[in-house]
């Protein structure tokens, strides 16, 4: 993961705002305004981590970018935004991110699936049916497997057959054994919860690095959703204190920014708004009170519900009137 990729909030908000405008006084309409500010973040993460990493001042480029798409408009207003080439570069970076989004949502139904099965059965069933193993290699690779491991295979089998590389696979096994430490550990009550949340804001606000990574799990990892609309983490981040300098990054506290507690999925979130706009929801996951996962939706698409005045009538949850920046 790179750091350098952690955007705060209030820059990633004025930076999107800034591409609008251009994008506007171009264009002239709103609607092609935001076609153009999307095929610019398309393209950005299109690109790889090294070209990336060679762009020293991201918002220059993403508004060079941005006019160049606006001219190309103008000029062949009856031709694609793109030359085929770009497109296939694009839809390469988008469906990467969805075939990642994919597998995460798989392993999850998966692991909880085979959870509920013996070792031996476990091991059966994911090397026939998903490896397409011979029912006879199978025999021999279950026979031998220990109740601690259900395959007991070599880290370079296990890389040939899923076909990825042995780091990738450890990290894939770490992941799955988190998982399922995770569904062995004891309930979180809502007291707990509710308590640990109000911590974490209360660590982010104070941006005290060390007393949010003690909240965390060793292994916690934090999602960023940014829909690939917004400039933001392209990979999870790994271990609690990598994941509190993510958080800190994007939450660091800039005028006419808050953070606020609040009710996420049905259980008490972080909610940070800059211009009164709302720019993150976030909510825990949290596993012998410390965080195990944390989940950051950044997309603008997701967060227009947030973004809408509340119906006459409604009223706050106690978890929305907590202090926030001010």
């Amino acid at each position: 993961m790179e750091h350098a990729d952690a955007v705060p909030i209030a820059e990633l908000l004025d930076e999107r705002r800034y591409l609008l405008d251009v994008a506007y006084w171009m264009l002239g309409g709103p609607r092609e305004a935001e076609n153009v500010v999307d095929e610019t973040y398309r393209r950005w993460y299109g690109l790889s981590d090294a070209e990336r990493r060679q762009i020293t001042a991201a918002r220059s480029w993403l508004a060079k970018t941005a006019g160049g798409i606006c001219l190309n408009r103008l000029t062949h207003p009856d031709r694609g935004t793109t030359g085929q080439k770009e497109d296939h570069r694009t839809e390469t970076g988008d469906s990467e991110g969805a075939r990642t989004r994919l597998v995460e949502e798989v392993s999850r139904v998966l692991l909880n699936a085979l959870d509920s099965l013996p070792p031996p059965e476990r091991a059966g069933f994911v090397l026939h049916d998903a490896f397409g193993m011979a029912p006879d290699t199978v025999a021999d690779i279950v026979g031998r497997t220990e109740p601690e491991d259900a395959f007991g295979m070599a880290p370079d089998t296990v890389a040939d057959i899923v076909g990825r590389t042995e780091p990738e696979c450890a990290e894939l096994a770490d992941r799955a054994r988190h998982s399922l430490r995770k569904r062995h550990s004891r309930p979180t009550t809502p007291d707990e919860h509710d308590a640990l949340a109000h911590a974490v804001r209360r660590a982010c606000v104070s941006e005290d690095a060390g007393l949010l990574a003690s909240l965390m799990c060793p292994d916690a990892t934090a999602f960023f959703d940014g829909g690939g609309k917004v400039r933001t983490l392209i990979r999870p981040a790994h271990g609690s204190r990598r994941v509190a300098h993510s958080l800190l990054t994007l939450l660091a506290h800039r005028p006419r920014t808050t953070l606020t507690t609040h009710s996420v999925n049905g259980r008490t979130g972080l909610v940070a708004r800059y211009d009164r706009q709302v720019a993150a929801v976030i909510s825990l996951d949290i596993t012998d009170r410390r965080v195990a996962q944390v989940w950051v939706v950044l997309n603008p698409e997701k967060l227009r519900s947030w973004n809408q005045p509340p119906a006459p009538g409604s009223r706050q949850g106690p978890a929305q009137r907590s202090e926030g920046w001010s």
